[in-house]
């Protein structure tokens, strides 16, 4: 049987011969957050399936596909579809992507994701760039014997959320004109949605949007040296804020409606970050 450390070389094998120079960039696509694609100048297309002993991911609105080319004049890789780990998989699992795609060289990872806003004031369709997380998903993607190759055994998480980064995010957004929150990202299990009384507990504790992504991804690429940015698109209020019932076809929806601003502080923060490199 593999080891894991083997399972990623294979992967990475893999993808080297696909793509002779990896990008800098990967920007991870959350839920019905794909119109970005459409200014993508495609080099390379690779299925997930294709790649060795990466699984597929099941819900509805990630397609499982990696595509390389140039966005704005910059060369990146566009994740689109995530695995998470309500999907029955290992943690492991979920970050080996992230772990791939950091061997193969991309150095700074642009997650977004879909999040429920915990606050009355939030309305769907707003942007939230994320400055901090709360793990509540029950474990870390680094439980088990440290893989020395990759990181240090107890990485610090004082900046897991790059702050020259996180401005040049700002910054572009002032720019552009584009509302932007800052607040803290709740990582949690799934799949449920939360309960009303959850949600009040989650506000407590400082949380300002809740999500079932995103925290095992830039904890793993934070325990690899790489620089992570991450923002969330609100697409619904959450349990106990909203009147209504939570659905995922109510996610999907808003995203759509947002996508054209999101597209646009995407491609012009990573332009900046470009410079810094």
């Amino acid at each position: 049987m593999k080891t894991y450390v083997e399972k990623l070389q294979e992967a990475k094998d893999f993808i080297d011969s696909k793509v002779k120079v990896f990008p800098d960039f990967v920007i991870v696509l959350g839920s019905g957050l794909a119109t970005i694609l459409t200014e993508l100048e495609v080099e390379a297309e690779i299925s997930y399936r294709d790649i060795p002993h990466l699984p597929q991911t099941t819900v509805e609105g990630h397609v499982s596909r990696l595509l390389v080319g140039k966005l704005g004049g910059v060369r990146v890789a566009c994740m689109q579809g995530r695995l998470h780990f309500y999907e029955g998989l290992k943690m492991e699992e979920v970050v080996f992507p992230f772990r791939v795609f950091g061997l193969c060289g991309a150095e700074v990872f642009f997650l977004t994701n879909a999040a429920g806003g915990l606050h009355p004031e939030m309305k769907p369709a707003d942007l939230v760039l994320i400055r901090d997380h709360l793990n509540l998903m029950g474990t870390n993607p680094l439980v088990g014997k440290n893989i020395d190759s990759l990181g240090t055994r107890f990485p610090d998480m004082t900046h897991i959320y790059d702050p020259e980064l996180r401005k040049i995010i700002f910054n572009t957004a002032e720019r552009l004109k584009t509302p932007l929150r800052q607040g803290v990202y709740v990582g949690l299990h799934g799949p449920s949605y939360e309960t009303p009384a959850e949600i009040k507990m989650y506000t407590i504790m400082g949380g300002d949007v809740v999500g079932m992504s995103t925290v095992p991804e830039a904890i793993a690429l934070h325990h690899m040296g790489k620089r992570v940015v991450a923002v969330s698109c609100v697409t619904n209020l959450a349990a106990g804020v909203s009147p209504t019932p939570l659905e995922h076809a109510e996610v999907l929806e808003t995203a759509k409606k947002v996508q054209s601003t999101f597209c646009a502080l995407v491609k012009e923060s990573v332009k900046e970050m470009e410079k810094i490199l």
